[in-house]
């Protein structure tokens, strides 16, 4: 991980005094509730449906047990004893009193962590692979570049004030698992014929209204120019991109818009940067700074190559079931990467408790190094795992509840926190969650039914990413009642559907007592019509939508019996 250097450690405790002085002077009234707004939105703190709400950075999603171990202790003292992970690799508590916020910076600032820039319009938390550093497919680690990226973007002053929010997602290895097409900038590390490494760049992906995949500005881009052409891609975006309506601000639009005129005005600025700006070639990452960040994402000492251990054939069915989806291929040989489910019975997709914090800060410890990551599917992942000590480290998971051998498949699915906590949310999404946990509780079906992506959102800000789903929920309002949209054939770019695309509608929405029924008619469908061996986004491309919305319209009880009432 990241070593904080004394500069970094002042500018976090700087900005928290700062923080608190701030929130001083708008209690003591000397800051109204709008100038107060702007400032608190700098730190992270949004004021949601029941509470302020507080989103807190997690830097590409790598997280210590020292610092799991501070949120944990927030989470008891100032909050109701739990948080939530989100899509964005970050951190958010739902529950904590406005006038202890400062309290809780300087806790944050205590173990090197803020909530900068995790709102308002400006570049947020960049996002990558939970495997970044340990993948076996991996071509370039992209942490380095990664923390090189926050470096430059933190309190970027031409950028602070953009014409909407801005996310950057970098993947390093052969599968996109940071889901690249769908950011307003999405970055794929390659070498080239000559082994150098740089960048393709892909710009003008992102959700919410209008659903689009990025499109390629540059097949390639060096490594030591990337920050140059980024600055020259959110200058041209500043600079156009529309701040007269807050639907159509995000950079996707203009690129739409604008096409190869936003391509050719990105590369003049460019050239121009680099030829004319005022140490417009200081921006060019020089070797020995990459290097300084780069060796603090060596591996730790001790992981050095080992024999692998093979697996007796007598294993038990739920150990066998969480090495198969639970544990992943490693770079070193012996070595394992191990996924801790965050999505199981009883709790909402992505929220856990300050004693499970505690007990994934014991299992960091023990058995990878002190350091875990925080997933763009809401789980939580020890990177640096033993192969021997897989049993250990299952009973310990089990123990904790994080060992639901569930990753990939239906019931780790992706939702945002919805109408239960955010005031944008025109539905809820845990309980939807929660009725698809409950109906899918058999093991032995959610395995037979194989990898299938179910993303929920609770509006049409995508926070669930439900564009993205093979099978995707959206809340909307009908009349003051919870309805669900669904959509089909979605993917995120990943293996199982390499190809980014958003989902279909499959007609008019449902019901709130109607979601789940639908779903599950959707699954028995793919269960009936697949052929052997066929996974459930091919089924759906083969097939077409039809069949799938023809079963998803039966279920349609409550609407039938809405209209008869009607007429």
């Amino acid at each position: 991980m990241y070593q904080y250097t004394d500069f970094d450690r002042q500018f976090v405790h700087a900005r928290a005094a700062q923080f608190r002085d701030q929130l001083d002077r708008h209690f003591a009234g000397q800051l109204d509730g709008d100038d107060f707004k702007a400032l608190r939105l700098q730190n992270g703190w949004y004021i949601q449906r029941h509470a302020p709400m507080l989103r807190v950075a997690v830097p590409y999603g790598a997280i210590s047990s020292r610092q799991i171990r501070a949120l944990a202790e927030i989470a008891r003292v100032h909050d109701r004893g739990y948080t939530h992970f989100t899509t964005r690799q970050n951190v958010q508590f739902n529950w904590i009193p406005l006038t202890q916020a400062a309290d809780v910076m300087d806790k944050l600032a205590a173990v090197d962590m803020h909530g900068i820039q995790t709102s308002g319009n400006c570049i947020r938390n960049t996002t990558t692979d939970g495997l970044a550093g340990v993948a076996a497919d991996e071509i370039v680690d992209p942490r380095p570049y990664c923390e090189l990226l926050r470096q430059w973007s933190t309190l970027h002053p031409e950028f602070a004030f953009l014409p909407r929010k801005f996310k950057i997602a970098v993947s390093g290895a052969v599968e996109d698992r940071a889901a690249i097409g769908w950011h307003d900038v999405g970055l794929q590390l390659k070498k080239n014929e000559a082994g150098e490494i740089g960048f393709r760049v892909q710009v003008g992906g992102g959700m919410g209204r209008t659903p689009i995949i990025g499109s390629v500005i540059s097949d390639f881009v060096p490594w030591q120019q990337i920050l140059v052409y980024l600055e020259a891609i959110v200058r041209v975006y500043n600079r156009y991109g529309r701040r007269d309506n807050a639907y159509k601000a995000r950079i996707k639009i203009l690129v739409k818009a604008e096409g190869q005129k936003y391509f050719d005005a990105v590369n003049a600025e460019f050239a121009a940067i680099l030829a004319h700006d005022t140490d417009g070639d200081a921006q060019i990452i020089p070797q020995a700074e990459f290097d300084r960040v780069a060796a603090c994402f060596t591996r730790p000492a001790a992981v050095t190559p080992l024999p692998e251990v093979g697996l007796p054939a007598d294993l038990p069915l739920a150990y066998q079931r969480w090495i198969q989806r639970n544990v992943h291929a490693h770079q070193v040989p012996g070595w394992r990467a191990v996924t801790l489910s965050v999505k199981r019975a009883g709790q909402a997709p992505g929220d856990v408790t300050d004693v499970q914090m505690d007990q994934a800060a014991d299992l960091a410890d023990r058995y990878s190094f002190g350091e875990l990551r925080v997933t763009h599917d809401q789980n939580l992942l020890l990177p640096w795992i033993k192969a021997s000590d897989l049993p250990e480290v299952y009973a310990a998971a089990k123990a904790a509840g994080y060992a639901t051998p569930n990753i990939g498949l239906v019931t780790d699915m992706i939702a945002c926190p919805g109408g239960d906590f955010c005031d944008l949310a025109n539905a809820r999404s845990i309980p939807v969650a929660a009725e698809l946990t409950e109906r899918f509780a058999d093991l032995d079906e959610v395995f037979d039914l194989g990898e299938i992506d179910l993303h929920i959102s609770g509006c049409i800000n995508s926070c669930g990413h439900h564009h993205s789903g093979h099978i995707g929920i959206l809340g909307v309002d009908k009349d003051g009642s919870e309805w669900y949209q669904v959509t089909l054939g979605g993917s995120d770019g990943s293996a199982h559907a390499p190809t980014a695309v958003p989902g279909k509608v499959i007609g008019p929405s449902f019901a709130a007592s109607e979601i789940t029924d639908a779903v599950e008619a959707i699954l028995e469908t793919y269960r009936s019509e697949r052929a052997a061996g066929e996974k459930f986004i091919d089924t759906l491309h083969r097939l077409g939508l039809e069949p799938f919305k023809v079963a998803a319209n039966a279920q349609r009880i409550a609407t039938a019996r809405d209209h008869t009432a009607a007429a």
